[in-house]
């Protein structure tokens, strides 16, 4: 696989346990954008080293400017900000690409495998897409997979990594943490980064086909909100359906329309 794409979040890297620390302005922000730097430069390194020849980065964490691009091996571009199109996380993604890979990802909202469980923002109480409570990561392989692109890697909370191997897509994970109540255990930040080297390498030793990654014909997705307000003005999306005073819903029978649905009202 020679062209790959690497999305990086930061409430999944190993030992975060609060909101202050993935703050760009706070000072308790700096260590772990360092750690989420370090895990994507060991995930970078090991494709390069398995035979990749380009890596296209997105900084997909809150601003989109949190890793330091001078501690990434050379031949790493780096996408950072936001274009504010639909695919948001996976901005910059297209079929051109040979696999994704994802660093630093987190739990759902609605769950409890990590502290700062959550989906896109901290307005919603959950996402469902087909009645499963949908992550980011779930969010974006299905953009990925719907694109012919194979989802390779991933790492982040035990749950996260957990729900992950069992789609049967034939990826590979690295638990670096794991939510206890408020609070995470993880391994130590060196462990953490050999993990995803070791992840990345054996994955791409024997990548996975799309073909054999399955995703939904159908995309009914509800969304249930913490305000609202924020449910009465999803209402009015084209094809949307109020179904309570919080929750709101639409179907589709493409992604990319689920997709733009997510986009503009969650």
């Amino acid at each position: 696989m020679k062209k790959l794409f690497l999305s990086a979040d930061i409430e999944g890297t190993c030992g975060i346990a609060d909101w202050k620390e993935t703050e760009l302005e706070n000072s308790q922000g700096a260590y772990f954008r360092a750690e989420m730097t370090k895990e994507v430069a060991a995930a970078c390194e090991a494709a390069f080293a398995a035979g990749a020849e380009e890596i296209l980065v997105k900084d997909a964490h809150s601003t989109g400017r949190n890793i330091d691009p001078s501690f990434l091996p050379e031949k790493v571009k780096i996408l950072r900000s936001w274009t504010r199109d639909p695919q948001v996380m996976m901005a910059g993604l297209d079929s051109n690409f040979d696999g994704a890979m994802f660093t630093g990802y987190h739990s759902a909202a609605g769950s409890d495998g990590n502290p700062l469980a959550h989906t896109m923002n901290g307005g919603n109480v959950w996402v469902k897409i087909n009645g499963v409570q949908a992550s980011e990561f779930l969010i974006n392989s299905y953009t990925s997979i719907s694109l012919g692109v194979p989802v390779l890697f991933l790492s982040g909370d035990e749950a996260l990594c957990s729900f992950a191997e069992g789609l049967g897509w034939g990826m590979k994970t690295a638990a670096v943490s794991r939510g206890v109540g408020n609070a995470s255990i993880s391994v130590h930040p060196s462990v953490a980064q050999r993990m995803i080297r070791e992840g990345v390498a054996a994955v791409l030793a024997d990548p996975p086909t799309v073909a054999k990654q399955y995703i939904p014909r159908r995309f009914d997705v509800e969304i249930r909100f913490k305000e609202h307000h924020l449910a009465y003005r999803g209402s009015f999306f084209p094809g949307a359906q109020k179904l309570s005073s919080h929750e709101v819903a639409f179907s589709a029978s493409s992604w990319k329309d689920a997709l733009v649905f997510l986009f503009f009202v969650l």
